[in-house]
């Protein structure tokens, strides 16, 4: 990297912080020896951690704050009180220019309150979106919004359109991202009304993504689409049941090897096999969930994560960053804006 990154960090957001978030912020800065951090957190917490992890230290400009944003904090409250706060203090980096992202595993509603105040919103959109990697059968998809925005107009998932076909052709390095818009099945006239009209803009083609059109459910494991957009209420619910139901899957084969001596015994020679599913599917690979929409880089990581799961959190920041999504984000949108204000064919 040609030019020094540098990421804020919420130390003290997560179930296990601030230790994970210092190891995980060490197991980045292997991937990349570049970047440099802006730790906020509670010294006394946070130095005894940073000595015994030197290479760290030499890459951490730690600030000082005891306020800390609860888990069960309402947004609204966070938002109008948490300005001394370790969460507040790492967005403000991103918004006076210091840190080019924050990274936080800390309460989602205030992250996404405080950001869409300090950072803003891009000209041309209306509300963020919350849009995060999903394992398919092809590779990766690129899945929005995830739980930002309960309901949603038609205008709302088109620009959650534009902005994931941006991430996909940004981050995931595919040239013609397909986009899908998830429904309750394939035909025209399925869905609500907001879907519908979504639909039949995005097939106007006034946007530069290449629209599939209605997907369902299963279509999202199948790698039908590149870009899979919804609401929030929908998206959430699809997010964790997919990850439930790894889970469950999981535990399930763990107890067929169990069941028997035979069972045990073939485990010996699919282990390797097994080893591979796991790391296909293990949820810390895919952490990190992107706020798109701001005039800024913000990553969520699962509160609940550890250490190489908040790496891969801090990884798609940096990844952001380099790959200059905002910048390409902004140009598009001018495209969008540029096509809607051409005539446009008159109705047969």
């Amino acid at each position: 990297m040609s030019d020094t990154i540098t990421i804020a960090l919420d130390a003290m957001g997560g179930d296990h912080a601030p230790g994970i978030v210092l190891k995980g912020a060490e197991i980045a800065l292997q991937r990349h020896p570049g970047v440099r951090y802006l730790l906020f957190g509670a010294q006394d917490e946070v130095r005894p951690l940073l000595a015994k992890l030197p290479s760290l230290g030499e890459a951490v400009t730690l600030f000082h704050t005891s306020e800390v944003v609860a888990d069960d904090a309402k947004p609204s409250l966070a938002l109008r009180a948490g300005r001394p706060s370790s969460m507040k203090l790492a967005i403000d980096a991103v918004a006076d220019g210091r840190a080019d992202g924050v990274v936080s595993a800390g309460n989602t509603g205030a992250l996404m309150a405080m950001a869409k105040s300090a950072l803003k919103m891009l000209p041309g959109i209306d509300r963020p979106a919350i849009a995060s990697f999903f394992p398919t059968q092809r590779g990766e998809s690129v899945m929005l919004d995830l739980g930002a925005n309960v309901e949603c107009d038609a205008e709302n998932l088109v620009q959650f359109a534009l902005m994931g076909d941006v991430f996909a052709r940004t981050i995931l390095g595919l040239v013609e991202p397909t986009v899908g818009l998830l429904n309750v099945g394939a035909e025209d006239l399925k869905g609500n009304d907001a879907v519908r009209a979504a639909s039949a803009r995005l097939r106007l083609a006034m946007t530069p993504t290449q629209f599939y059109g209605f997907i369902e459910g299963d279509d999202i494991a199948a790698g039908t689409v590149d870009v899979v957009v919804t609401d929030g209420f929908t998206g959430n619910i699809a997010v964790k049941t997919a990850e439930g139901t790894i889970k469950l899957f999981s535990e399930f084969l763990e107890a067929a090897f169990r069941h028997s001596l035979l069972a045990r015994i073939g485990y010996l020679f699919a282990r390797g096999a097994l080893k591979k599913l796991q790391m296909r599917c293990d949820p810390r690979r895919y952490n990190g969930a992107m706020f798109l929409g701001l005039g800024g880089i913000a990553v969520k990581s699962h509160g609940s994560t550890d250490a190489f799961g908040f790496a891969n959190a801090i990884s798609v920041a940096i990844d952001m960053k380099v790959n200059g999504f905002l910048d390409k984000i902004r140009v598009e949108l001018a495209r969008l804006s540029e096509a809607r204000s051409m005539p446009q064919p008159a109705a047969l």
